[in-house]
């Protein structure tokens, strides 16, 4: 996207509440499309809402089951939202030609959660504390926010793309920052599998050897972002591989126990909405976890706003 395009998700909610370094990430992952008169722009997504569908530019007609026809104009403050793509919108119309902005709801999702958590203070000291350093190089909210750390790719295919939403924080609650040093044996292939690690910055060398008299071979390099040693605690076998550092650097590490625990016995627990519905005819209030902005613009009715990052410091009065 173009420059003018980020300047476009300065004014789009939940999106304009994103970290510089994620809106400049997610510039480069969506797009704008130009739509004609006439034309259906959300015939994909009537059925199927895997997208946040922006109205940009021009008029749209929407029409819907309940509530009939509803005209949405770009530069309106109802557009700074997503279009309301759910079950009850049957059809739409572009009254004039028109620009749609599409973004991934699951990558949206992503965004939004990492950050909401990363500018949780209370949660996240305790990197900085198990690292003895009392002058720590950056913070931790400048650390996850590093996008060449934490990219969208590492979020959606890395192992925090297999925690639950609500485990995320306690892994940074548990996970532990070291210094290491060039030359340092991080881990020793055939070594029993103790800790999960995750490459904050500086770079290991990955090498294995076919047999017992058999050569060392280089088989990687990792940077920051990288994580290594995960097999092990998974499968229950011994270290397939000896990670080297290369340079000076520092790690973040996962014990075993706290490693499985987070990853086979997530703490989510679903319920079904018949189930909720009767919850909440007995006095259960339902908590709604977005962002101000997003709970102001459509929520469920007798719902309360207690935006994610803000759920652990409120579990005691909850």
């Amino acid at each position: 996207m173009t420059t003018a395009a980020l300047t476009i998700l300065n004014t789009i909610e939940p999106i304009a509440k994103l970290s510089e370094g994620r809106k400049q990430e997610l510039a480069k992952l969506c797009f704008v499309e130009k739509v004609s008169k006439g034309v259906n722009p959300l015939r994909m997504n009537v059925t199927h809402a895997k997208q946040a569908v922006y109205l940009i530019k021009g008029e749209l007609e929407l029409k819907f089951a309940k509530n009939g026809k509803v005209l949405l104009r770009g530069e309106g403050p109802a557009a700074k939202h997503p279009i309301n793509c759910d079950d009850n919108l049957v059809d739409s119309i572009a009254l004039t030609d028109v620009e749609i902005l599409r973004i991934d709801n699951d990558l949206l999702d992503i965004m939004m959660t990492w950050d909401q958590l990363s500018t949780d203070e209370e949660a996240l000291k305790n990197l900085r504390h198990k690292s003895g350093d009392k002058k720590p190089n950056r913070t931790p909210v400048e650390w996850m926010r590093d996008t060449s750390v934490f990219s969208v790719e590492k979020l959606q295919s890395g192992v925090f793309s297999k925690v639950p939403v609500a485990n995320i924080e306690a892994m940074f609650q548990r996970m532990e920052r070291i210094s290491t040093v060039a030359g340092q044996v991080i881990i020793q292939q055939g070594a029993v599998g103790d800790y999960y690690y995750l490459v904050e910055h500086g770079a290991l060398l990955v090498s294995r050897a076919d047999g017992i008299n058999a050569a060392s071979m280089l088989v990687a390099e990792l940077h920051a972002g990288d994580a290594f040693g995960e097999e092990a605690l998974v499968s229950d076998n011994k270290r397939n591989a000896t990670v080297t550092a290369r340079t000076d650097g520092q790690l973040l590490r996962l014990n075993k126990h706290d490693f499985v625990e987070l990853l086979k016995e997530p703490m989510l627990t679903q319920v079904r909405r018949d189930i909720a519905d009767a919850r909440i005819a007995q006095g259960a209030i339902w908590l709604d976890a977005r962002l101000p902005s997003e709970y102001q613009y459509d929520h469920i009715d007798g719902a309360i706003n207690l935006p994610l990052n803000e759920v652990r410091q409120k579990m005691s009065e909850l």
